[in-house]
């Protein structure tokens, strides 16, 4: 007699954890040798059936080292090993993203699958191309991607009004400032020299997009170290820009002629720093 099909449930989060519990289940689990991530993370010996890691680190929320190690060895399968490991990421995450789908759901009027589905959706878009493993915390990364998109969500819902209650609504129906694209708003930072223009690829790849750092720094020719901070001072500038509303308003002369001196001056020393560059290049490729 054939065993009945699997009952997937309407939860995506729950779809989740039948998954999980499939792999992780016997006669075969899906294992991780717990010593090959180093020996000073007081992890528990052998290799361990994810589930029975998943239970370890719910047991030691201060584990911090060895909750990076892991976490940082699950995303680097999750990338290379196929979808498996891409569930099996999931599954290990699904305490916090279940608590994250209550803390939003509350007050909400729309379908807690939906959330569901937005929470995880942010989660996976993390996991495949934007938590940046040369930082700490991997795990609080990609959390926090999975929080951010259910967020997002629930104030997209809230700023909702229906057509019968239209009617009633009153002040000015003109979105707030800054409205538009964020694409847009990233164009007007270049024209006004907040953002010099061979860095707004790069900046809505990464920061719009959520690529791999390293990836983007690649293509570039630049380590993802020196990527790294090029976007951290940008962001820096829009955001003093957003905040004192040059960005979002009009900008005086005076302001439009500082920030242009500002382009010029990193222009300057961004062409200083590639002619010091390029001749010990040469040499190596003339003594190669």
């Amino acid at each position: 007699m054939n065993a009945p099909p699997t009952q997937w449930p309407d939860s995506p989060l729950d779809a989740a954890e039948v998954a999980f519990t499939a792999l992780t289940g016997d006669p075969d689990p899906l294992s991780i040798d717990c010593d090959v991530l180093g020996p000073d993370l007081d992890l528990p010996a052998g290799v361990l059936p994810l589930t029975a890691v998943r239970d370890w680190l719910l047991e030691h929320p201060r584990a911090f080292g060895a909750r990076d190690a892991l976490w940082a060895e699950l995303v680097r399968r999750a990338r290379l090993d196929g979808p498996q490991w891409v569930i099996a990421a999931v599954g290990m995450a699904l305490p916090a993203l279940r608590r994250y789908t209550r803390q939003l759901d509350t007050g909400y009027g729309g379908d807690p699958d939906d959330l569901e589905a937005e929470i995880l959706m942010g989660f996976l878009v993390a996991l495949r191309d934007h938590v940046d493993l040369a930082r700490p915390a991997p795990y609080a990364a990609l959390c926090r991607a999975g929080w951010r998109a259910g967020f997002k969500l629930r104030q997209q819902a809230s700023e909702f009004t229906t057509v019968d209650d239209v009617e009633h609504v009153t002040g000015p129906r003109t979105p707030r400032m800054p409205y538009g694209h964020p694409d847009v708003l990233v164009n007007r930072a270049v024209r006004l020299g907040i953002l010099d223009a061979e860095d707004e690829h790069p900046f809505i790849e990464v920061r719009l997009g959520r690529k791999s750092i390293e990836g983007v720094a690649a293509d570039m020719g630049i380590t993802a170290a020196a990527l790294r901070m090029r976007l951290g001072r940008i962001d820096t500038r829009i955001a003093e820009a957003l905040a004192t509303g040059l960005l979002t308003g009009v900008a005086s002369p005076q302001a439009a002629q500082a920030l242009a001196a500002q382009a010029g001056r990193r222009g300057s020393l961004r062409a200083a720093s590639l002619r010091r560059t390029q001749p010990s290049e040469m040499r190596a490729v003339a003594a190669a």
